[in-house]
């Protein structure tokens, strides 16, 4: 058996900024979480008081402690590919940049986005009802895979399909890297492309043919004059923008090319539907070809259900819109009001040199203990 394939076994009661490390160690790119999954499915059935259910890779447990309210933690097991520069510290396994295990910042693929995050659910799963405690509210963990790809293959989007019942509840929190901030919503997203035709011709008798490319610059013309909003909604500002990302087109140097596309990425924010942002971007490239091709609609900030207000308190930041698209927009959609919240510095997730802070981890992990009524981990 080799050492990738071998059994992995999570300690869950060791010092959290430990299980950190531990979980990083335990390859996990998406399309290869299995090894994870099972470690963390063995790992949580030593629980008696969670109920767990497996759907491919991913896990839901749950408390059934009879609550006036349930609140789900959510964190997603995959990661994107490792470093493939020399001598990148955010790989795996991980590395401990003071030498001494649990002190300081802990590097490896997945540190903040989001393996520091799911530590915590895990840590706070086995140590709730500790010496007798238990929480206030009932608790689901969730852990799924293939966040870090195409939505198609999302694990959560296939649990809500397969077992939205066990999805319910009364607010969530995703565990993602928020620098230990209340990340409230998320924008939207949608792209398109835009496609211009012209006729191709050898480029020594350019006059013969129509280019495509320089057909296009009207387009690129329209989206760097355009002027992105802010727009504050539930008292959170989100910056909207709307960019070209992507231009291809031409098929050799001395060929003037017949076909152009420009991919464009408009984020939005979520006051607006997904029908909505389609039009605004439809009416600012009126006269173009332009097809949709992916789309995610945003989530508002949910900060003024009681829990969520009760939650920002206890963290005790003010909190901040989330700017990017994350799994708290599938939450919404189920009616579940959602926030972001977790270890470590969003900028770092995917770098190279991917690394959190042992103490931010610590202290991620004492805010969600106390929100939940829990006593202070010795």
């Amino acid at each position: 058996m080799t050492e990738q394939s071998a059994p992995a076994r999570l300690d869950l009661h060791q010092d959290v900024a430990l299980l950190t490390a531990d979980i990083i160690d335990i390859f996990s790119v998406s399309g290869e979480e299995r090894r994870l999954a099972d470690a963390v499915e063995h790992a949580l059935r030593a629980i008696p008081q969670l109920e767990l259910t497996r759907d491919g890779d991913a896990i839901v447990a749950r408390t059934s402690l009879g609550r006036a309210e349930r609140v789900i933690l959510a964190g997603h097991l995959d990661t994107v590919p490792l470093p493939t520069t020399e001598g990148s510290l955010g790989t795996v396994p991980s590395y401990w940049a003071s030498g001494a295990p649990g002190e300081g910042i802990l590097y490896g693929r997945g540190a903040t986005d989001m393996k520091s995050g799911v530590a915590v659910q895990l840590a706070l799963a086995a140590g709730m009802f500790d010496g007798g405690a238990a929480p206030d509210k009932d608790v689901t963990f969730v852990f799924y895979d293939h966040e870090e790809v195409e939505g198609v293959k999302s694990g959560l989007g296939r649990l809500v399909r397969n077992h939205g019942d066990l999805l319910e509840g009364d607010f969530a929190i995703l565990l993602e890297p928020t620098d230990g901030t209340v990340e409230g919503g998320c924008n939207g997203t949608i792209r398109f492309e835009a496609t211009t035709v012209g006729e191709a011709a050898h480029s020594a008798r350019a006059w013969m043919g129509s280019n495509a490319i320089h057909a296009a610059a009207p387009i690129l013309e329209r989206l760097a004059a355009y002027e992105p909003k802010t727009v504050s909604v539930d008292g959170l500002d989100y910056r909207e923008s709307l960019n070209a990302v992507r231009v291809h087109g031409g098929t050799a140097g001395n060929v003037i090319p017949d076909r152009c596309v420009v991919e464009i990425n408009y984020r939005f924010a979520p006051d607006k539907t997904m029908a909505q942002a389609e039009a605004h971007v439809r009416e600012l490239l009126d006269g173009f070809d332009l097809v949709r091709t992916d789309g995610a609609a945003g989530a508002r900030p949910g900060l003024n259900h009681p829990a969520a207000a009760s939650f920002v308190a206890a963290v005790g930041a003010e909190p901040k819109p989330k700017y990017g698209w994350t799994d708290v927009a599938r939450f919404s959609e189920l009616g579940v009001p959602a926030v972001n919240f977790g270890p470590g510095d969003a900028l770092l997730a995917h770098k190279d040199n991917e690394h959190v802070d042992a103490a931010a981890v610590r202290e991620c992990l004492r805010a969600l203990r106390s929100w939940l009524g829990l006593p202070a981990a010795e």
